[in-house]
């Protein structure tokens, strides 16, 4: 009775393995633009530099400057953040992430050798400070799926909120716990990652350490790689430490031009009451303010997919889907097998 999974499973390994003649046999149909595989050289964009200049909302900055700005905004946010999205998307950010998360179905893959689906599997969620994401992937694996062998790691640069997510799975059942891992980490440069320190008002005591290359089977980033202070030297990060075969998957909100009367509404909506709710329910206009600027500055869809293509995924079909008009939008990519 399982001869036929077994042999399809077997077989969707080999349409996806590429042949030694042929280095860019996914590029079609699997992506809409031509794969560059495990890049020999990283061009200089994709390399942080400091002084670097970029943007942070509509001010030009350093990426170092950035970095720092960016950290101050989700200490000043970190307790209300939950909170503050229900506010501003009423409540569309959880139906978003089932979503995401559904699309995912972690502790479930159909590549796996032999009968049974359920490997084990490692999943680094970036940005993932309250859990929101990782929470949602570990029920899955371990409720849904019955897949007891899924763990995750979230990683995330600003240790207020992780300090959240620590507090917040406490409620998770144990086994859930045990399988939660939290660092503190640049997602620009995963060879240096901390665990999350117990007291923040001193000096993490935890020594550094690497994610190893070719470790993670899916990376996760939700509603955070709009913040990073350079977003290709990121996603090249996420391509050296996935598997080969392993997916990138990011959730982040976008562009909703292709409905000009929404566009127009949603922007209103944006620049004028999600401030003013964050005054008023948070006490911090600027923060929010800058969040909706970070928006604004995002890349296309058509844009993003080409920045992952670019760091050597390949992308299916057009490469994202679009969630409410383009509010927001789901991007994945597969590292290629070698």
């Amino acid at each position: 009775m399982v001869a036929r999974p077994v042999v399809l499973r077997r077989a969707l390994r080999s349409a996806l393995r590429p042949s030694a003649k042929s280095p860019i046999a996914l590029a079609r149909p699997f992506s809409s633009a031509a794969a560059r595989l495990a890049p020999n050289s990283t061009p200089d964009y994709a390399v942080p530099d400091p002084a670097r200049p970029t943007h942070f909302g509509f001010e030009t900055v350093t990426e170092a400057e950035k970095r720092e700005r960016v950290a101050g905004v989700f200490t000043s946010v970190a307790e209300s953040y939950d909170r503050m999205n229900d506010l501003m998307s009423f409540g569309w950010h959880r139906i978003w992430k089932d979503h995401f998360v559904a699309s995912l179905n972690p502790g479930f893959s159909p590549l796996t050798d032999g009968p049974d689906p359920r490997a084990s599997q490692h999943i680094l969620d970036i940005a993932g400070g309250t859990g929101d994401i990782a929470f949602r992937m570990l029920h899955t694996a371990h409720v849904v799926n019955r897949n007891p062998d899924v763990r995750v790691t979230i990683s995330d640069i600003n240790p207020a909120m992780l300090t959240v997510g620590k507090q917040r799975s406490a409620a998770l059942p144990a086994s859930q716990q045990a399988a939660l891992t939290f660092v503190e980490a640049n997602a620009e440069d995963l060879t240096k990652t901390t665990p999350l320190s117990p007291n923040l008002s001193a000096p993490n005591p935890h020594p550094t350490s690497a994610i190893p290359s070719n470790s993670v089977d899916l990376y996760t980033v939700a509603f955070g790689i709009r913040n990073f202070s350079n977003i290709p030297a990121a996603l090249r990060e996420a391509h050296r430490v996935l598997k080969p075969g392993g997916v990138f998957a990011c959730l982040e909100f976008s562009k909703v031009d292709k409905h000009p009367l929404f566009n127009t509404i949603y922007k209103e909506w944006s620049f004028r009451a999600i401030p003013l709710i964050g005054q008023l329910v948070a006490g911090d206009r600027d923060s929010y303010q800058y969040l909706v600027e970070s928006i604004e500055r995002f890349p296309s869809q058509e844009e993003f997919r080409d920045m992952i293509v670019d760091a050597g995924f390949v992308v299916g079909g057009c490469g994202y889907e679009d969630l409410t008009g383009g509010v927001a939008a789901i991007h994945k990519g597969m590292k290629p097998r070698q």
